[in-house]
């Protein structure tokens, strides 16, 4: 059985919390592409969105991983929960690589470390997000109480 609780008092704020976290990234996304226009997809120059550095590539990144994740806030029904949680872990691995290579011509997104820090952040919010605003019957979430009370 999952440790993630079911049902949890609080699901509504976290999935705002969620929504506002893939409204940033398409925020984010456009405002680099509108920065970064007339620039080499992978340029490594000094663009910058919201302080955090950028180019067209990882701006569009951030543009569909953003509508993704207000496309799983809008449906809900247990998709937004799978689509945070494998965003975060996807968005940790992309962090921590850039982070890898921040003073080499690998930083294919052009990241500084403001943009790795931002991009960690959030995708601890996301996880946390996904891990608190799972749905399910009662019988699913009376199922789960029992078991946190045994542990």
């Amino acid at each position: 059985m999952a440790h993630t609780p079911v049902n949890h008092p609080a699901r509504p704020i976290y999935r705002a919390i969620g929504g506002l976290v893939g409204l940033y990234f398409v925020v984010f996304g456009v405002l680099g592409v509108i920065a970064s226009v007339g620039n080499d997809f992978f340029a490594q120059d000094d663009i910058t969105a919201l302080g955090q550095g950028t180019n067209l590539g990882f701006s569009l990144v951030a543009i569909v991983l953003g509508a993704l994740i207000l496309l799983g806030t809008v449906l809900g029904r247990n998709l937004d929960v799978m689509i945070n949680q494998w965003l975060s872990y996807a968005l940790m691995v992309l962090g921590l690589a850039e982070l890898a290579s921040l003073r080499t011509d690998a930083n294919i997104f052009n990241f500084s470390v403001a943009t790795v820090i931002v991009t960690l952040v959030l995708a601890l919010v996301l996880l946390m997000v996904g891990m608190y605003g799972k749905v399910g019957t009662d019988e699913e979430r009376e199922a789960f109480e029992k078991a946190r009370l045994v542990l």
